[in-house]
């Protein structure tokens, strides 16, 4: 046998387990048959939980159909182990900016790339940029979340319907797990879903606790409802780490207090008064991604591990319920220009963000805040001569003043907005460049409520 025809046998296989591996990642767009064990209720092992009457208000809930009409309804956690709550948030890709058409194409931003060859630039290039937003909303501002072949079409309780990739839908590709009374526990795969509505759930039910408490950077404080390493919200979820006697796992429950020391390197302290060091395990990199935090001040926090001090967790209820969180409504205020202009009306932020449910997401001194912009008052820039490191001041409605960095929807790649006057046949368009300061309408309802009082 030839090298050549040895060569070409190996590239045929090498192609051929690599569209296998595709086929399989992506197996959404074309699901196999339901099996029987999903239509004869079936299903996944149950998690091993010890579980407690109690509040359970905060948890999800919500009825599944599959493609094959079967449904479960119940309490509901995305990919088994990860989203559990109405604050936390579900994420994808759009399918299009629907916002762009509303700028002229001379005026759509653009950007500069350079390439080079061993090191040497040999020229730019401008090109317009990327215009497909990523998507985050929190769970509590869905009513429904369905699958279209190779799209993931989610309804906002506002009614506002957005259509994200499916390939890159990655919340809803994980499955869900659903604790049905009459079915049992059920992981579903998304394959098999065809539509995911969001419903009230009861008052109280057999739930685990919810990790809440307060994490502790050199910046300050952060108190509210958790997320470790973005995962592990429960009090049943389990902490892994290396020992010097190997590999232990110990759940959220059992945790008083977590310390950071040197290298990757957790001191545990159990509610019992037993220490523990726990370095990070190989085969799960926790505190890598960072800890959500839900403070009510700023919506979300995250906290990298780098800016982690310290986590203290206490008792408390299950979170905001499903009714807490009312309809969205559209963004609103006024934006004064650098020339001395003041356009007023309705908003879209960045060519992407339109209601008050969406986020500000722009990082301060190692902590990056999600704020809603229900909760955003004014957003100030800073002048072009500001030194040094100039940054945003942004005012919330409850009072305080943050100053973020000019990065992320305060960076120089915020796409511009647009402004919807009444008095005005069509939008205008402001370049981030030429925004001075940008003053929001305060909503009628939103969660949490600015200031921490109660609308």
């Amino acid at each position: 046998m030839t090298k050549a025809r040895v060569v070409g046998g190996a590239l045929s296989v090498a192609l051929f387990l690599l569209a296998l591996v595709f086929l399989v990642r992506h197996r959404t767009v074309a699901p196999p048959p339901a099996s029987p064990a999903e239509e004869a209720g079936s299903t996944a092992p149950a998690a091993a939980e010890k579980m407690e009457e109690r509040d359970a208000q905060g948890f999800l809930h919500g009825r599944v159909t599959t493609l094959t009409g079967a449904t479960w309804e119940g309490r509901l956690r995305f990919g088994g182990d990860q989203e559990a709550f109405w604050s936390d948030a579900f994420n994808g890709r759009k399918v299009e900016n629907a916002w762009v058409r509303h700028v002229p194409p001379d005026r759509l931003p653009r950007e500069r790339r350079g390439f080079s060859v061993f090191g040497l630039e040999l020229g730019r290039r401008e090109r317009p940029v990327s215009f497909v937003r990523l998507f985050m909303a929190r769970l509590g501002d869905l009513s429904r979340i369905e699958a279209h072949g190779g799209r993931v079409r989610v309804t906002l309780k506002s009614g506002t319907v957005v259509d994200l990739d499916r390939l890159e839908a990655s919340d809803f590709d994980d499955g869900v797990r659903v604790w049905d009374p009459r079915r049992g526990v059920a992981d579903l795969d998304s394959a098999r879903i065809r539509v995911i509505e969001l419903l009230p759930g009861p008052r109280t039910g057999r739930v685990p606790t919810r990790l809440q408490g307060t994490v502790r950077t050199a910046q300050g404080s952060f108190r509210g409802d958790l997320q470790w390493d973005r995962e592990s919200c429960v009090g049943t979820d389990e902490l892994p780490g290396r020992t010097t006697e190997g590999v232990r796992r110990v759940r959220f429950d059992a945790i008083r207090s977590l310390e950071r020391r040197e290298g990757a390197v957790l001191l545990v302290t159990n509610h019992d008064g037993r220490q523990l060091s726990l370095a990070r395990a190989p085969e799960r990199g926790w505190g890598g991604r960072g800890t959500y935090v839900d403070d009510p001040r700023y919506g979300r926090v995250l906290v990298p591990w780098e800016a982690l001090e310290r986590v203290d967790f206490e008792p408390g209820g299950s979170g905001p319920s499903y009714e807490d969180f009312p309809p969205g409504a559209p963004l609103s205020g006024t934006v004064s220009t650098r020339d001395g202009r003041r356009l007023s009306g309705r908003l879209v932020y960045d060519l992407d963000e339109s209601e008050v449910t969406d986020t500000l997401d722009a990082p301060s001194q190692g902590v990056d805040y999600m704020l809603p912009f229900g909760l955003v008052a004014s957003i100030e820039l800073p002048g072009a001569d500001e030194r040094p490191a100039p940054r945003a001041r942004v005012t919330l409605h409850g009072g305080e003043e943050l100053r973020l960095e000019l990065a992320g929807d305060l960076g120089e790649r915020n796409a511009g907005l647009l402004v919807f006057a009444a008095d005005r046949p069509a939008p205008e368009f402001v370049a981030w460049a030429d925004v001075a300061r940008v003053d929001l309408d305060r909503p009628k309802s939103f969660f949490p409520p600015p200031g921490g009082r109660d609308e």
